[in-house]
């Protein structure tokens, strides 16, 4: 409800002010309030009996009328300024009731509780030493307050009564001035407690603001980012820690930044010094596999090893250097025009995966996006269907209007494609990792065909376009893991902002992968299959296509034998 500091500093320091003021105005009013008027009721009761024992206490027995009203008018003309009504029996046996002012005051105007305690006779002992006494009440007539007493002549009966009604307005209107000076003094120290609070939430917010500032600079980066400490009170200290924690930090992602950088060489320089003598080794291979057929039954087994690990050892060098690209941020965007349904044939035909995979793909679907690592995502994600999933792997591209917070970049319309194939489903433990780096879901089969890099890498290759891969499972009975690519349909935003950023980055900071980079980007534009070692082919045209169509034949009988289980 209350966001800000300093908003809840003036409210604190505001209801303390108000508190206080209040309970202390409250308090003084209620004392003067006590105190006028005892002091008015007092001068006016006191007035009163002396009137009585000086006036109606010397009125003889068989009093008149007249007499009482002249006696009360005489009573009356006090200082304290109250009216006066006497009550006698007359000569002739009659009751008589005289009000010095007859239109301001009679006998309905006092209480009936205050009538009868006047009237009541009390026994006389050691503590009440007088049969009746004085009596006084408080009333309110037509809005205005008065002061109602009464009293009887003690002496031998009958004994005149006597009652005064004294009007309070004076002290109520001197109480009412009171109360407004008590409220002005109240608002006055509640403005002035904001005043304060004001002046203490500057001071204080002002190093939580420069500590904010600072705290904000060192999370964009700027480790070199310190407060300036002056005084030795709480927030120095809290300025101090700051800085201790700030240099702290830098130090150690000091170190972090040289040992990854150091990292990033090691693979850089180890996958580039790999790459010689494994196209040599490719080389050889693919002689021996050519000429498998004319080996000894007995060689041609070890020859077959051979041919395979050394693929699956060029395919993880390749994986390698691509994984160094995305860590060193060298990856780059290569824009083209592209026919979706296009690229996916092409992807699925160069690879013999034809006659496994169902494509469900509208020609003229058309988007701005590379086409290699579009290969690259495809290649992976239906391969690995078919590895793990088995045949038949439904391919289906569609576009749709791109949601907030769908996890695609850029505006318009955005490409979803999704691979499905017919397995037992991903485990619901696996599914959070099957993106990770070298993961595999059983470790009693740490070995596999695969390097364990081929999701991750599909992975990095939609989100260096903005987009996103999601893997879950088809509910149960309509099929087994579901791979779900969402690329923006143009992504030439993404690889502005990408270039832009890399321009800032890149400014006097060397990079620690451009051998790598320069080889790898060389060797995969070249060709037009991204199987890894295959860009490079100089051989003549016969033995590339005799070499292609072998291969075809290998995969679809390896497609056809093996199983599904992840």
């Amino acid at each position: 409800m209350l966001p800000s500091l300093r908003l809840r500093l003036v409210v604190v320091f505001a209801l303390v002010a108000l508190t206080a003021a209040v309970s202390a105005s409250g308090i003084a009013y209620w004392l003067n309030r006590d105190a006028v008027l005892t002091r008015a009721q007092n001068a006016a009761l006191n007035d009163f009996r002396k009137a009585m024992e000086d006036n109606a206490g010397n009125l003889p027995r068989k009093v008149s009328c007249q007499e009482l009203r002249e006696a009360a008018a005489k009573m009356a003309r006090s200082s304290q300024n109250y009216q006066v009504l006497l009550i006698d029996r007359t000569e002739d046996g009659k009751t008589c009731s005289a009000a010095s002012n007859v239109d301001d005051f009679s006998l309905e105007d006092v209480p009936e509780r205050l009538r009868s305690a006047v009237a009541k006779k009390r026994p006389v002992d050691k503590q009440n030493k007088h049969p009746y006494h004085l009596y006084w009440q408080r009333i309110t007539l037509d809005g205005d307050p008065y002061l109602v007493g009464g009293a009887k002549v003690i002496g031998e009966e009958p004994t005149p009564t006597g009652y005064l009604l004294k009007s309070l307005a004076p002290e109520r209107d001197d109480l009412n001035s009171l109360a407004w000076s008590l409220g002005i003094a109240t608002a006055l120290a509640l403005i002035g407690a904001m005043l304060l609070a004001q002046g203490a939430a500057t001071t204080v917010l002002r190093p939580v603001r420069r500590l904010g500032e600072a705290a904000r600079r060192l999370g964009e980066g700027k480790l070199e980012t310190r407060l300036r400490v002056s005084g030795t009170d709480e927030l120095a200290e809290l300025s101090r820690t700051f800085n201790d924690a700030a240099a702290s930090l830098e130090q150690r992602v000091a170190e972090l930044s040289a040992r990854e950088a150091s990292s990033r060489r090691f693979v850089a320089d180890m996958s580039h010094e790999l790459r010689t003598p494994m196209t040599a080794i490719s080389a050889v291979t693919e002689v021996l596999e050519e000429e498998q057929d004319n080996l000894d039954p007995m060689i041609a087994p070890a020859v077959q090893l051979v041919v395979s690990e050394t693929r699956r050892l060029n395919d993880l060098v390749e994986n390698l250097m691509e994984v160094t690209r995305f860590d060193a941020g060298t990856a780059k965007l290569v824009l083209d025009d592209v026919d979706v349904a296009d690229q996916v044939t092409a992807c699925i035909d160069a690879r013999a995966w034809l006659d496994a995979v169902e494509l469900d793909a509208d020609r003229g679907i058309m988007a701005r996006l590379d086409p290699r690592r579009l290969d690259v995502i495809l290649a992976n994600l239906i391969g690995n269907a078919l590895k793990h999933g088995g045949s038949p792997v439904r391919v289906s591209v569609r576009t749709r209007q791109r949601e907030d917070g769908a996890g695609v970049a850029g505006g318009g319309d955005e490409l979803v494609i999704e691979v499905a194939d017919q397995g037992p489903g991903i485990p619901e433990d696996v599914l959070p990792h099957v993106f990770d780096r070298f993961y595999k879901a059983s470790a009693s089969r740490p070995r596999s065909e695969g390097s364990g890099l081929g999701l991750s890498i599909a992975l990095e290759n939609a989100h260096i376009h903005g987009g996103e891969i999601t893997a879950h499972n088809a509910p149960e009975g309509e099929g087994g893991a579901v791979f779900t690519l969402r690329l923006p349909r143009d992504a030439r935003r993404v690889a502005e902002e990408r270039e832009n950023g890399d321009r800032e980055d890149d400014q006097g900071q060397p990079d620690v992968d451009d051998r790598a980079d320069s080889d790898g980007d060389r060797d995969r534009e070249e060709g037009g299959d991204v199987r890894p070692g295959d860009g490079q082919d100089t051989e003549p045209d016969e033995r590339r296509h005799k070499r292609r169509d072998k291969r075809k034949n290998n995969g679809r009988d390896k497609r056809r034998d093996k199983g599904g289980e992840r």
